[in-house]
């Protein structure tokens, strides 16, 4: 099954969770692959394009977040774009290791010539710092498996 666009409720879904699991990985060189090489993204305060700038901001990313947990769910799509709601705990490595959750979202574009990668990725979040009993992803949990309540939707 192609996970390229048109998407299909299925395939869309598909996608986010590949995209999830890619991410959880912390690999920025293999995360950068699924994006075109002239990729431009919003993330949070900071504008990217292509793929040495995506590998340089992934790596000071997880030079900060120590203990990076994602859980991505499938919000809207249609035939070429996702939009994605998320959740991630980490360590903040800038702040005495205090556990910290992002809440956010993400839009997602892809080309139709593209192979399926992704052009264009804009990402709002909002950080809150958390106590170590009320984290959701602790090791050895399976995100997905984790009751995430209407409040935190």
């Amino acid at each position: 099954m192609s996970l390229a666009p048109p998407f299909t409720t299925e395939t869309a879904q598909k996608k986010v969770k590949k995209a999830q699991d890619l991410w959880n990985t912390q690999d920025p060189e293999s995360i950068a692959k699924v994006y075109t090489s002239n990729s431009i993204w919003r993330n949070r305060d900071k504008f990217l394009s292509g793929t040495e700038q995506i590998v340089q901001f992934l790596t000071s990313k997880w030079q900060k977040e120590k203990n990076y947990r994602l859980r991505k769910e499938l919000f809207t799509f249609s035939s070429n774009k996702i939009a994605v709601q998320f959740w991630y705990e980490y360590q903040d490595a800038h702040d005495g290791m205090k556990w910290k959750r992002c809440y956010g979202l993400e839009d997602w574009t892809y080309g139709d010539e593209d192979g399926g990668k992704m052009r264009k990725r804009m990402m709002s979040g909002n950080d809150v710092e958390i106590k170590e009993e009320e984290r959701w992803f602790k090791d050895g949990v399976d995100v997905n498996s984790v009751d995430i309540s209407e409040s935190h939707w």
